[in-house]
């Protein structure tokens, strides 16, 4: 399949103007968050593994050497395109809250907010994400895609710049319980780059998993990896986080681990143009991404010109509306009724655009819409979020994590997998290296929100992994952390392949902007109404541009972590040609051949 999308050869970006190479190939290829991540799956490549098995050895090292930012008792949605069936499939890597939870309990023992710590845990989900993965879409077993990721949690991998500044940054966080800080601030302070990180206990539980595999595997290899999940949710870890938790005040308890699966299903999807984009369902926000497109797909972007005050405007408005449409009705749907197909629809899309003002920005989150209506603004809104003070210096951007990679194999398959979870305001249960998921900070203490915790509910997860493709075939895994920048980032990355033809690592590293002008997706929600970050290289001119039509510009550092780290591989099966993106912004690596 013929990508006409980031052709190198045609992309009006220069060579000297990229902060890194273009990775290219014709076999195979990994791009990930980290470049141990990135080896880790390009190695299971080389040794005969497929897309699925190089994949879940990229997260399941992301885990160790991103901990900060990934976690192996955390979250991992999976979104998979098998070549043979050709078929997308997702695999929801998202716990549910504990029996023990409720909007009354959070009412009762915390005033109605969602607390730090052990309370806001759910049920680790990652885990059965890659042995769900590798048992219905791979070929090789949990110990040999996990060996990489275990020998660098035993032998310690060098401390990296953004590990030792976010240890740095949430220092506190880490002091605050004993567990955390011996292996977060080793000696007593942060580690500083170079020195050497180490997380033996972590690689005992790793182990563990791919000792009991190994230990059933003359049952086979479906029995083999059973096993491995039947230890962390049936054996001595499930055991050990539950009596943590029930002796210091956590929820979480045997019957949970004991009754959890993740779920298998189909993708969500929408066209933009020629091409088809893959999301998972929404219990997640990738179907905002989706909603971005089908109300951009009349604009004649490229007229407009790239990140020009018009192209900027557009965007950053329909930007709110999905949002908007988000948290009005973006839940998990096994207890929401998420309008989903109708929230999808091109008379909806229609509908929302009409609010698209060309030269007056929408000063706060616009109202939600009525997707089954198909009208602009619904009769049904939640309540108008208080708004967060913000200072003119002011730069924070609150709640992001996660990580990100994508793998394409030399059969056609493509992985594309956004692990999460955050290890700075959770628990290190003892002797175990793990932080149980604090997904949870996702959720409301609102009967009325759609998020709402409720037993067995799921956050609404922001880590969204999607895959774009043309007439049928993938052209396009992409990703990327970064809470509720990752769909903006997404969108703004895919626009600058599909439409004004950069080159996948030039689409990575263009400059970028992002909304705030709705409650950020994490407790305790801040929202900034009408606020609009600019990388600082978009230029001056720009922000005075976007001031005249009413938004509230914060100038932003260039290649600042925080607005995304966007990871992609463009396939042009025609030219028998890959072509990886991984964004400067981050760690991020490509590794292919």
């Amino acid at each position: 399949m013929k990508a006409d999308i980031g052709d190198p050869r045609k992309s009006p970006v220069s060579a000297g103007a990229r902060r890194r190479p273009i990775v290219s190939g014709t076999q195979h290829m990994v791009v990930a968050g980290h470049h141990l991540a990135a080896q880790s799956g390009f190695s299971i490549l080389e040794a005969g593994g497929n897309a699925v098995d190089a994949g879940v050895a990229a997260i399941v090292t992301l885990a160790v050497v991103q901990p900060d930012m990934v976690n192996v008792a955390g979250v991992a949605p999976i979104l998979v395109y098998l070549a043979e069936t050709n078929e997308v499939v997702t695999i929801s890597g998202l716990g549910g809250w504990p029996k023990a939870a409720s909007v009354e309990y959070f009412e009762r023992e915390h005033g109605g907010v969602m607390p730090e710590g052990i309370a806001r845990c759910v049920v680790p989900a990652a885990p059965d994400a890659w042995i769900s993965a590798l048992e219905n879409y791979g070929t090789m077993s949990f110990g040999e895609v996990s060996s990489t990721a275990i020998r660098l949690a035993e032998e310690g991998f060098a401390t990296h710049g953004l590990l030792a500044a976010r240890i740095l940054e949430y220092e506190q966080g880490y002091r605050r319980y004993p567990s955390n800080a011996e292996i977060y601030l080793p000696s007593g302070r942060p580690p500083t780059p170079g020195e050497l990180f180490v997380q033996k206990d972590l690689a005992r539980s790793l182990k563990y998993m791919a000792d009991q595999e190994k230990a059933a595997s003359s049952k086979g290899r479906a029995e083999g990896l059973k096993a491995a999940r039947d230890a962390f949710y049936r054996g001595d870890l499930a055991r050990a986080i539950t009596k943590f938790h029930e002796e210091n005040g956590g929820l979480l308890r045997m019957e949970d681990f004991e009754s959890f699966s993740v779920a298998i299903e189909p993708p969500v999807s929408t066209t933009y143009k020629e091409y088809e984009v893959y999301t998972c369902g929404p219990w997640c926000q990738g179907p905002v991404l989706a909603q971005m497109l089908n109300m951009l797909e009349p604009y004649d972007l490229k007229g407009l010109g790239h990140n020009s005050p018009d192209y900027v405007h557009v965007i950053a408005e329909v930007i709110k509306l999905a949002y908007s449409d988000r948290e009005r009705f973006f839940g998990d749907p096994r207890f929401v009724d998420v309008p989903i197909d109708s929230l999808l629809s091109k008379d909806y899309a229609a509908a929302r655009r009409e609010l698209v003002r060309d030269a007056e920005a929408w000063p706060q989150m616009p109202p939600s819409g009525d997707p089954v209506g198909f009208r602009s603004i619904g009769d049904d809104q939640l309540p108008e979020p208080p708004a967060t003070p913000l200072s003119d210096s002011d730069a924070t951007l609150e709640g992001m994590d996660t990580s990100y990679a994508c793998v394409v194999d030399r059969h056609g398959n493509v992985f594309s997998g956004t692990p999460s979870d955050s290890s700075w305001d959770g628990v290190i249960v003892p002797g175990t290296g793990l932080s149980p998921s604090t997904r949870g900070s996702q959720s409301r203490v609102d009967h009325a929100h759609p998020s709402s915790v409720e037993p067995g509910k799921r956050p609404r997860l922001t880590p969204n992994p999607a895959l774009i493709a043309k007439h049928g075939k993938p052209i396009m895994p992409i990703g990327t952390p970064g809470g509720d920048a990752q769909t903006q980032s997404m969108l703004q990355v895919f626009l600058n392949a599909a439409v004004f033809k950069m080159d996948a690592q030039s689409a990575v590293e263009a400059p970028r902007f992002l909304s705030q002008s709705f409650p950020n997706s994490f407790a305790p929600n801040q929202y900034y109404p009408g606020r609009l970050n600019l990388e600082h290289r978009l230029g001056s001119g720009l922000g005075k541009a976007l001031e005249a039509r009413g938004h509230k510009v914060c100038r932003l550092p260039d290649f600042f972590w925080r607005l995304g780290a966007v990871c992609t591989i463009v396939i042009d099966r025609d030219e028998n040609l890959l072509q990886a993106g991984a964004d400067p912004r981050n760690e991020s690596y490509a590794v292919g051949w």
